[in-house]
C-alpha cells in the first residue's frame, strides 16, 4: 500500500496512546471485521451490521462487468456522460472525474443542484445522441435526482427515438428506481450492495461505474483500496492499523477540543475534501457531539483547528498537531478513501455516535415537502434585502453569535460557478477575521445531504447565512406539478425552519433577479454589520 499517514499529535499522542491500547486489549479489529455492532453499542442498535458491507472494497467480478459495459458505450462515439445525483450518489464522481481528468474518457458532468440556471446549462450543452446519462439513488426516491431524470429524459425523448438508450441507473436491489429504468426500457441497471450507505459507497458501483466512464483504471483503483484493507486487516496490530490510528486520533483530537478539520490539498487532489466532508459530518454530527469538517471557507489557525494535509509522497506538515495523508500516486486515492471511512467509523466509537445513520436530515426533507404541497405561508421566514436599511442590522444581530469556537455556516442556493466560489470565499474571509470564528461555504440543496446533518445534529456554535437568489428563468419539472425554482425556494425555507427547530441562529438573504453577482455589495453589507465587532 502506498498511502502515507503522519499524525502530530502533540499532548494529544497520550490519549491516542492510550486508546489504541484498550483497542489493542479488546480485540477492536478482529470484532470490527466479525461485524461485531457492540463496538458502538451495548445493546446494539439497527443499521450496524447491515451497513459494513464497506469493509470488502469493490470485487473483481464487479468490476469486469462494469468494464465490459463500458468498452461498448465508449466505441459508439460517447462525447459525454452526465450523472444525476446527490450526496453519495455524487461526490466519490465527483473526485474521480477531477483527480483523473487527463485520462482518456469522455467528459463527466455532475449535476447535483436544483437551482433553474445549472440544471439549464447542463441540458442545453449535452447533445443526448452522445451522451450518457446516469441516474444514481440509493433508495431510488430521491427527489432532486428524480426531477433531474425527468427534464432530461423529456430532453432524450424529445431528441430520440430510443431515449432509454441513453440512460442507465445505478441503485439498491428492489428500489423504485429499478423498476423505473425496467419500465423505461434503460440500457443498464448497476444494482449496488445494500449493506454499503451512501457515503461510504465511492469504492462499490456509486463511485466505480463514473470513474470507469471516464478511463479510470479500475484495476489499479481497487487494488490501492485492497492494499488498504489488507494494512487494516484484523491481523494487523492496531498501531500499525492506518484505519485506526487515524480514527483513534479524529476521536482524541475532537475530545480534547480541535473538533474542526482544516484541509489543505494539493492541486491535484482539491476535490478530495468535498467528498471527506460529508463521510465525516453526516457520520458523526449528532447527538450534541461531533466534528466539522472545512471543505471550503475560512479557517484561520485557533486552539479548535486541526490541519489536515493532502498530497503526494514527500508531502510533509511540521505544524504541531496536524495530521497529513500522502500518496504515490492518484491510484492511491481508493486506498485513501478506504482509509478514511474506517477511520470515520470508529470515531463514531469514540464519540460514542452511530456512524451509519442521518437522523436529523429528514428533518429538512419533510419541511421542504411540506413547503411544496402547502404553500410557504405557514413558514416563519424573513427574506432580507440588500435594499432594505435593516438588513445591516439584522446581519449584525445574526453575526454577534459568532465567535472563536463556533463556526458560520453560508449556505448559498445559487449556481456554483467560479465566481460564486471566488466571492463567497471572499465573505468568508471577512466574517473569519472579525469573529474569529470557522466560515464553512456549502451549496444548496447539496450540503443538505451532507453538512445537514452536522448542523442541526451537531454541537451547538454554528450560525447560519442562508443567501438565495431569485432565477430569472425557471424550469418545469416534468411529470409532477412543480417547477425547480419551487423545489430549491422549499428547499431553503425547509432547512431554516429545521433550524429553527433545533434552536440554531440563521437569516435569509435574497439577492433577487441579480443572484451571484450582487455577493460583492452582500460583502460590503457584512463588513460594515462586523465594522464594530
Amino acid at each position: 500500500m502506498s498511502v502515507g499517514l503522519e499524525i502530530n499529535a502533540g499532548d494529544v499522542q497520550p490519549a491516542i496512546d492510550t486508546r489504541l491500547a484498550e483497542w489493542e486489549a479488546s480485540d477492536f479489529a478482529r470484532r470490527l471485521w466479525d461485524r461485531d455492532p457492540t463496538l458502538w453499542f451495548d445493546p446494539p442498535r439497527d443499521e450496524i451490521t447491515d451497513r459494513l458491507g464497506w469493509l470488502c472494497p469493490g470485487s473483481t467480478d464487479g468490476s469486469e462487468a462494469i468494464n465490459e459495459f463500458v468498452a461498448e458505450a465508449t466505441v459508439e462515439g460517447l462525447t459525454d456522460v452526465v450523472l444525476l445525483g446527490m450526496g453519495g450518489s455524487s461526490l466519490a464522481p465527483e473526485v474521480f472525474a477531477s483527480v483523473f481528468r487527463d485520462s482518456d474518457g469522455p467528459e463527466l458532468t455532475v449535476l447535483d443542484s436544483t437551482h433553474p440556471d445549472v440544471v439549464t446549462r447542463v441540458a442545453d450543452a449535452v447533445d443526448p445522441a452522445t451522451t450518457l446519462f446516469i441516474v444514481a439513488s440509493k433508495s431510488g426516491t430521491t427527489l432532486e435526482t428524480m426531477s433531474f431524470f425527468r427534464i432530461l429524459w423529456d430532453r432524450a425523448a424529445n431528441a430520440l427515438d430510443d431515449p432509454g438508450s441513453r440512460f442507465i441507473a445505478i441503485t439498491d436491489p428492489d428500489s423504485q428506481l429499478a423498476d423505473l429504468a425496467e419500465d423505461r426500457g434503460f440500457r443498464a441497471v448497476f444494482l449496488a450492495p445494500a449493506d454499503v450507505g451512501g457515503r461510504f459507497s465511492a469504492l462499490i458501483e456509486f463511485g466505480l461505474v463514473p470513474a470507469a466512464l471516464v478511463g479510470v483504471d479500475l484495476g489499479r483503483l481497487l487494488a490501492g483500496a485492497d492494499a488498504a484493507a489488507y494494512a487494516c486487516g484484523p491481523d494487523v496490530a492496531v498501531g500499525d492499523n492506518p484505519g485506526l490510528r487515524l480514527g483513534a486520533a479524529l476521536g482524541e483530537f475532537a475530545l480534547a477540543g480541535r473538533d474542526k478539520i482544516v484541509f489543505d490539498p494539493e492541486p491535484v487532489f482539491a476535490s478530495f475534501p468535498v467528498w471527506i466532508e460529508q463521510l465525516v459530518a453526516e457520520s458523526l454530527g449528532k447527538d450534541g457531539v461531533g466534528i466539522l469538517p472545512v471543505a471550503d471557507g475560512s479557517a484561520p489557525s485557533a486552539s479548535d483547528r486541526l490541519p489536515f494535509k493532502i498530497g503526494l509522497s514527500g508531502t510533509a506538515s511540521p505544524e504541531v498537531p496536524s495530521i497529513t495523508m500522502t500518496m504515490d500516486d492518484a491510484y492511491d486515492l481508493g486506498g485513501a478513501m478506504y482509509i478514511l471511512e474506517m477511520a470515520t467509523a470508529v470515531a463514531g466509537a469514540i464519540l460514542g455516535v452511530h456512524p451509519f445513520d442521518q437522523p436529523d436530515v429528514q428533518l429538512a426533507k419533510s419541511l421542504a415537502h411540506t413547503a411544496m404541497t402547502e404553500g410557504l405561508g405557514g413558514f416563519d421566514v424573513t427574506e432580507w434585502t440588500l435594499d432594505d436599511d435593516t438588513t445591516a442590522d439584522n446581519l449584525r444581530s445574526l453575526l454577534s453569535s459568532a465567535g472563536p469556537g463556533g463556526y458560520v455556516a453560508l449556505q448559498a442556493y445559487l449556481d456554483p460557478t467560479g465566481a460564486t466560489a471566488q466571492r463567497l470565499d471572499a465573505i468568508a474571509d471577512v466574517i473569519a477575521d472579525a469573529t474569529g470564528a470557522v466560515v464553512t461555504v456549502g451549496y444548496g440543496p447539496r450540503f443538505l445531504h451532507s453538512t445537514g446533518q452536522f448542523h442541526k445534529g451537531g454541537p451547538d456554535g454554528g450560525v447560519f447565512l442562508q443567501i438565495v437568489d431569485h432565477p430569472a428563468n425557471d424550469l418545469d419539472v416534468p411529470e409532477t406539478d412543480y417547477s425547480l425554482g419551487k423545489l430549491i425556494t422549499a428547499q431553503s425555507f425547509g432547512d431554516q425552519a429545521a433550524l429553527r427547530d433545533r434552536g440554531r441562529p440563521v437569516g435569509m438573504v435574497c439577492l433577487g433577479d441579480a443572484g451571484s453577482a450582487d455577493l460583492p455589495r452582500l460583502k460590503e453589507a457584512i463588513e460594515a454589520a462586523l465594522a464594530d465587532q
